[in-house]
Formats: C-alpha cells, structure tokens, sequence
C-alpha cells in the first residue's frame, strides 16, 4: 500500500480537528457526567481522556524529537511498514467496541481525575496539529520513532502518528 504523504498528513490534521471538536463538547459536561461509568468494569469519559493522554505524554514528546532532529526531506508517497501499519489499524474505531488489554501504567481506571483532563487532551491535539505540519518537510518513511512498550522496536514516523491519532 503506497499513500500520497500529504493526503496522509491531511487526513490526520481532520481526524485530529474532529478529536478537538469533540473535547470542546466535553467541556461543557459536569464533572458527574465525565466521571459515570456505565459498569464497574468500564471506563468513565475522563478516564478514556486520561489514558490517551498519558500516550500522548509519552508520544508527542518522542515524534517532536524525531521530526526535530531530523533533516528537511519530504517525500511525497508513505509505506507504511507490518508492524505500523497492524498497530495503526487496531486503533481504527469498530462498529462494534474492540476490548484491549492496556498497561497497567496506562490504566486510569479508578484515578481521581477532574474535568482538567479535557485541557491536557485539547493541547495534546492542539501539539499533534503542529507536529503533523512540521511532518509535511520530513520523511514519514525514515524518521523512526521509539514505541511505548519497548525500546527495541521503531516504527515509522507516519505509522506512529496514524496509531496514536486513530
């Protein structure tokens, strides 16, 4: 599968902007509504928040890094590689809610968290627009990036940004 980088890029920033719509509507939920969790088992709206953003301090930070120390070199089509590409289509919403077992670092399940939650996710997707535009002068094939759950493995810099925005 070869993809042109720019409408890769371009569909990113609007499933990004959509993200940020989104939290604009949670803004105005209580704090009670965020917080109900339809089961003992099941996340609350801030808790979903939460965990994404506890990717996205580790993420963001690792693709700014990345696209910082790396050389003007637009390419204009993307591959993106098994693994990426496995990783980005598992985070792709279902129909049908796919359960996953996470981390327990990421597990915010039961944390005392508030509606500033939302604000952290809102500059967490306000970061990820700038980073998709400054990914427009690298080459989202080359650049690699670090993934969370180990050191040893590095995905390409337009799989990771397809996992952590989709």
């Amino acid at each position: 599968m070869k993809i042109l980088a720019s409408a890769l890029l371009d569909e990113l920033k609007e499933i990004t902007r959509q993200h940020l719509q989104y939290a604009q509507i949670l803004t105005q939920k209580t704090e009670e509504e965020l917080n109900f969790r339809p089961s003992t088992d099941n996340w609350s709206t801030l808790e979903c928040l939460e965990h994404l953003n506890r990717y996205g301090d580790f993420y963001i930070p690792e693709i700014s890094r990345n696209i910082s120390s790396a050389g003007k070199s637009p390419q204009s089509y993307f591959r993106p590689g098994i693994l990426g590409n496995y990783f980005a289509k598992s985070m792709i919403p279902k129909e049908k809610m796919n359960k996953m077992k996470t981390f327990k670092t990421m597990n915010p399940i039961h944390s005392q968290i508030n509606k500033g939650v939302i604000d952290t996710f809102i500059k967490q997707q306000e970061k990820l627009l700038e980073l998709l535009e400054d990914a427009r002068q690298t080459d989202l094939e080359k650049v690699k990036t670090n993934i969370s759950i180990s050191k040893l493995i590095k995905l390409k810099l337009g799989d990771t940004f397809r996992f952590v925005i989709y």
